[in-house]
């Protein structure tokens, strides 16, 4: 039972940063029908400055703030200056585009850090924290879900409740109408680019620390298992990525606990290809309506 436990809340924790990176896709494809396979190489480069600047300054906080800095400017300028001139007339283009993207980001990291793995130190202790004899959170964990939890609140605030984030849901549904109604479509698709981009850096700055450390593909694998959580959530909807990521979080960690780490792979293959055949939508994804 106490095993259970722990893989549990260790599941939790990590799904957590699944869930947050699979809304940035999820944000994405809302804003541009688009799934940015180079969200994972991003993420890295924002979690490079961060390690850049914390290295110069001494500090973990400043490194903090601007690799989330550096992931809101990389999200605009990669709309900016390159997915805005793909022809979107075969769904394709934008997703070769976005591959020819992971592998020019992670040569020029490369090229410029080395291929080595470097530290990716927590700001808390990871060690679990006992309640009667059983280990449950770490501080580290506590600092995770509450963090993801400000931006998954401050997001739903955002498209629910303000100005902008009514326009940025306008312009993702009916961008022509969007435009004659006054809406700089243009100027929001941009903006869900760089939200993205930003949760996505914040997903590293979180993770990395439990993995191997900081390595221009250490995100491929987090990838993939936020694509999976995405795609069981539906990508048209935030609170089903939400959910996926935490699914897809909680199955790793029972896999790799009571099975073996080498079968956590296979595991999420399946889930992805059970929820394909089962429901391609995703979980949440919403009902249409018949025709006559």
């Amino acid at each position: 039972m106490d095993r259970f436990v722990f893989l549990t809340i260790d599941g939790l924790s990590r799904g957590a940063v699944y869930a947050a990176f699979a809304l940035a896709l999820v944000l994405i494809w809302r804003a541009a029908r688009v799934v940015n396979f180079a969200q994972g190489a991003m993420a890295v480069a924002a979690a490079y400055v961060a390690y850049t600047v914390a290295t110069a300054t001494g500090s973990y906080w400043l490194g903090f703030l601007v690799a989330i800095g550096a992931g809101l400017l990389l999200g605009a300028l990669v709309d900016r200056v390159v997915m805005r001139h793909v022809d979107h007339a075969s769904p394709l283009n934008p997703v070769i585009v976005a591959l020819g993207l992971v592998l020019l980001i992670q040569a020029v990291l490369g090229m410029v850090y080395g291929n080595e793995f470097r530290p990716a130190e927590a700001p808390f202790s990871r060690s679990a924290l006992t309640v009667a004899g059983v280990a449950v959170l770490s501080p580290y964990d506590l600092f995770v879900f509450a963090a993801i939890g400000v931006v998954v609140s401050g997001l739903a605030w955002m498209f629910a409740r303000t100005p902008v984030g009514l326009r940025m849901r306008a312009a993702a549904f009916a961008p022509e109408v969007s435009r004659l109604l006054g809406v700089n479509v243009g100027g929001m698709l941009t903006l869900g680019w760089a939200l993205a981009s930003g949760v996505g850096a914040l997903a590293a700055m979180l993770v990395l620390p439990t993995e191997l450390g900081l390595h221009p593909h250490a995100m491929d694998l987090v990838f993939v298992s936020a694509f999976t959580g995405a795609v069981v959530g539906g990508l048209d909807s935030p609170p089903g990525a939400v959910v996926g990521g935490l699914v897809v979080g909680l199955l790793l960690s029972y896999v790799s606990g009571y099975a073996g780490s080498d079968l956590t792979p296979l595991a999420v293959l399946v889930l992805l290809l059970a929820v394909l055949l089962v429901r391609p939508g995703g979980l949440f994804a919403p009902v249409a309506a018949r025709r006559v």
